[in-house]
């Protein structure tokens, strides 16, 4: 299971580096747009569609993704940081909360808020000029680096608990060494990009942080429907929103971070 885990990481990792860096931008977006709409299949199971309910759901979230392929405005960046930054409020409070039910009108909600701000954050990154697409990667590698910085640390040392009532798995000891691993890429970043070095710390914590409440968030919901899972498209993790669940709360904030930051220009 460590193996496949690990050759599906390298695998999807060398992938989506060498389409960040050097893909035409509708290629980029082709590419995580499947992901992610992907992502939109698995979650129609929490809001418990099935058949063509189920296909219609993914459908819309695609329709819904399908104008970040066309060049936007800022202001429309600017509208799914907001949304995405409400949502995440909310869904800390129902994390803290948990157990209680969410039921299908509720969870089909969740994924369309969860899903579709952090897409239209990542379309706006991935066009900036000079920078756009080392930054857009630098927030998936942060999130990389804290996954496994939290996977080791958490085996070798976890004792308290994180969130056991949403995943038992997850402990502080961990939480902890996924923000050093974010740390470390931050000073990475800084020297490769040419960036104030303690900013690109700054920030690289704050979007480690978050992505653990990326990855509770779709914890949650599967665990509200008795799901261990997200699928079973990617051996060794599950199902994609087993990849990207983390990146879907961290990229707004990332992206929140370099605007404070005037680093977007």
């Amino acid at each position: 299971m460590l193996a496949q885990r690990i050759i599906t990481a390298l695998f999807l990792g060398v992938g989506v580096v060498v389409v960040v860096l050097f893909a035409p931008a509708t290629a980029v977006l082709a590419v995580l747009g499947l992901l992610w709409a992907a992502g939109a299949w698995e979650w129609a199971q929490f809001a418990r569609l099935t058949g063509a309910q189920r296909v219609l759901y993914a459908l819309a979230v695609a329709a819904a993704m399908a104008p970040a392929f066309l060049p936007f405005e800022e202001r429309v960046a600017v509208i799914a940081l907001a949304v995405a930054l409400l949502w995440w409020a909310v869904a800390l409070a129902a994390v803290l909360t948990y157990p209680r039910p969410y039921g299908p009108v509720a969870a089909a909600f969740a994924g369309l808020v969860t899903l579709l701000p952090p897409w239209f954050v990542f379309a706006y990154l991935l066009r900036l000029e000079p920078l756009g697409r080392e930054l857009a990667l630098t927030a998936f590698v942060i999130v990389w680096a804290a996954d496994i910085g939290a996977y080791a640390c958490g085996r070798s040392f976890g004792r308290r608990k994180l969130a056991p009532r949403v995943s038992p798995g997850k402990t502080w000891e961990g939480v902890s060494g996924g923000l050093l691993a974010g740390a470390l890429v931050g000073v990475a970043a800084a020297w490769l990009l040419d960036l104030p070095v303690g900013v690109l710390i700054a920030i690289a914590v704050a979007t480690a942080a978050i992505s653990v409440l990326g990855d509770l968030n779709v914890s949650l919901f599967k665990r509200n429907v008795g799901l261990k899972d997200s699928g079973r498209l990617l051996p060794g993790h599950g199902g994609v929103l087993d990849r990207i669940d983390s990146l879907t709360a961290a990229l707004p904030i990332f992206a929140l971070g370099l605007e404070l930051a005037g680093l977007l220009g």
